[in-house]
């Protein structure tokens, strides 16, 4: 992560259309420990044979380790510390393969002040292609 994009961006300065992205390369290493740590040992993540004979051709990663980055720019990027995480609606599109560069982005879609909510459109590519759409709505921190 960039370290001036880290941090808060308060309600009170957030603005339709500001976004915020974090670009990681998705390695053999991080399918292993979120394996380990989500308990999703599916084969089609972890055995190259699998892999290769499913309708991917190859080994993929969790489609939820991809969402995750989403997660990471939420609480580290936009809205920042303070946040609270209420909804995520995701949609996964095309696969992420082993070594795959990932951006992830998340832009302020809507505002509702006075509960403050702040509603992100998701977006995360590899390369040209879209691999997973959605919306996530989130309680943004306030200078009061």
């Amino acid at each position: 992560m960039n370290p001036q994009d880290i941090g808060t961006i308060y309600l009170e300065d957030l603005e339709i259309g500001l976004t915020r992205s974090l670009t990681k390369v998705i390695s053999q290493q991080m399918v292993e420990l979120f394996a380990e740590m989500s308990e999703d040992h599916n084969p089609l993540h972890l055995d190259e044979e699998a892999g290769a004979n499913s309708i991917f051709k190859t080994r993929i990663a969790h489609g939820m380790l991809s969402a995750s980055l989403f997660s990471a720019l939420i609480g580290e990027r936009l809205p920042g510390h303070g946040s609270i995480y209420m909804q995520q609606n995701l949609r996964f599109t095309a696969p992420v393969r082993i070594g795959d560069t990932v951006t992830a982005s998340v832009t302020v879609a809507d505002i509702t002040a006075e509960k403050r909510r702040v509603k992100l459109d998701c977006l995360a590519v590899v390369g040209d292609t879209t691999v997973i759409t959605g919306d996530a709505l989130v309680l943004a921190p306030t200078r009061a």
